[in-house]
């Protein structure tokens, strides 16, 4: 497999991971689906959302596959009054990446990025490596150190 933006800066940056590779079913891009072809629990597996503050302008977040976000938790964490998607058509412009691809490293400009702290309560996490059938497994405290994250409550409780 090819070498994507996001594992080339986890290497520049001496970060140990390692590469999960799945068949891509097109009819089902959904994250707890990605969790199952690569064999990890959906809860340690998370997910990249683009959104955009009223204030602060676009961010992004990662959540586990089988999370909703907050999006209340996720203004609050980021210093806006309100925070809201971005249409699915504007998530390549604004990172480089498809759905289903969306990597929280390597965006083609750095945004903020708010990660569910329930992310620390494992040892590793998977997150995309920037293209759909390649997930990158790495320590959340290093992904939150190379892509400048912050760790807080974003999801929905039951």
């Amino acid at each position: 497999m090819t070498k994507t933006n996001a594992a080339r800066i986890l290497d520049r940056e001496g970060v140990s991971y390692s590469l999960r590779e799945y068949v891509v079913d097109e009819s089902d891009l959904s994250a707890p689906h990605v969790a199952e072809l690569i064999g990890m629990p959906p809860e340690q597996v998370f997910k990249t959302l683009v959104a955009r503050g009223d204030k602060t302008g676009v961010l992004m977040a990662c959540i586990p596959a089988n999370a909703e976000l907050d999006l209340k938790a996720l203004a609050t964490a980021s210093d806006n009054k309100k925070v809201e998607m971005v249409a699915v058509k504007e998530v390549l412009g604004l990172t480089g990446y498809i759905r289903g691809g969306v990597s929280p490293i390597g965006t083609k400009k750095p945004y903020p990025l708010y990660l569910e702290e329930t992310a620390e309560l494992w040892d590793t996490i998977a997150v995309s490596a920037g293209i759909r059938g390649c997930q990158m497994v790495l320590s959340p405290t290093d992904l939150a150190r190379v892509a400048e994250g912050k760790f807080c409550d974003l999801t929905k409780r039951p």
